[in-house]
């Protein structure tokens, strides 16, 4: 394809950034003078699917770069919405913006090599060493990201996730006998009161030292309101007489994308309580929670990359507000 544009853009989440990728790349930049990289699952706390930071990401890229190439590549950041229209009509917010764009055009420039970011990561935290891990991959990433890995590797969030992995699989394996993947049902508590927000600090993996909404599975005699309200009491020590819970409780919505929970294919059903104003009751983390706090609603745009799984992007629905990164940015 001899075909020339004045803009490539090329769309993923990089995590972790391997030979497909930079040959992606290496393609926009051969057919336009300026090639726009929009980086997904930005702003989210690290995590076993989410790593690396979105800087962390655009760094592993550009040093792959020949210096000559460095100042034709942009990045862009975009949070995950859990949500394909709202997802779709932030990356059209950000190409939107980019300089010299006149119209667009999708291009299909072919599958550039057949790697798979998820096995990497696997690799790089099951090694029984960093040297393991990193001789594993290599050879599937540029050498400029066997650098900074072995760079990273060093800092506390690699054993912490290392840790978590470990957790994690420990858990999935008692379910390796089922004929079936495992689909789990589960409840989240989002309490408003007084222009506040009930959360928890998560006491283990997945996600521990993580916020999150007050909740857990849902038990086989409950109902998910029953549930609901039951995990609430336990975590946070936080219980209203039934009545006033029951004309609290505005809205019950599901929350099912495939990859909103890093255990697996988890539902939630979260229930949205709105008990207006009035002093804040007295928490206590308790159970799985490890911290309860009342954070007020003012606050919660600037914690987004403190937050569990999809908990931030279930306030920002029942919240109506949409989120900004503390770097103050849209995309």
């Amino acid at each position: 394809m001899n075909e020339q544009f004045d803009l490539a853009v090329c769309i993923g989440r990089f995590q972790l950034f391997h030979d497909g990728q930079a040959a992606l790349i290496r393609r926009g930049l051969e057919i336009a003078p300026l090639c726009i990289v929009v980086i997904g699952s930005a702003h989210q706390a690290r995590s076993l699917r989410n790593p690396f930071t979105w800087e962390e990401r655009a760094e592993m890229i550009r040093i792959s770069l020949p210096e000559a190439d460095r100042a034709r590549v942009q990045f862009m950041p975009v949070r995950d919405y859990f949500s394909q229209e709202r997802w779709a009509a932030a990356v059209r917010d950000c190409v939107a913006a980019a300089p010299g764009r006149r119209g667009a055009r999708l291009v299909d420039v072919g599958r550039q090599g057949d790697l798979h970011a998820k096995d990497l990561r696997a690799a790089l935290f099951t090694g029984q060493s960093v040297k393991n891990s990193l001789a594993a991959i290599a050879g599937q990433v540029p050498p400029t990201t066997l650098d900074f890995l072995e760079a990273w590797t060093h800092l506390p969030y690699f054993a912490a996730l290392r840790a978590e992995w470990q957790a994690l699989a420990a858990e999935q394996s008692l379910w390796a006998g089922s004929p079936f993947p495992p689909a789990f049902v589960t409840v989240d508590a989002v309490v408003h009161m007084a222009g506040h927000v009930l959360l928890i600090r998560r006491g283990r993996a997945p996600g521990k030292g993580r916020l999150a909404l007050p909740g857990g599975f849902l038990e086989q005699r409950e109902t998910v309101y029953q549930s609901a309200v039951r995990e609430l009491e336990e975590e946070t020590g936080f219980r209203l007489l039934p009545s006033t819970m029951r004309a609290a409780l505005r809205e019950v919505r599901v929350f099912d994308h495939p990859d909103r929970s890093q255990r697996g294919r988890v539902i939630t059903h979260a229930h949205y309580f709105a008990l207006g104003d009035g002093p804040l009751p007295e928490v206590r983390g308790s159970d799985d929670a490890s911290e309860a706090m009342w954070v007020p609603q003012s606050e919660l745009a600037g914690m987004e990359t403190q937050f569990h799984d999809d908990h931030f992007y279930i306030l920002d629905v029942f919240m109506r507000e949409r989120p900004v990164p503390p770097d103050g940015g849209r995309c």
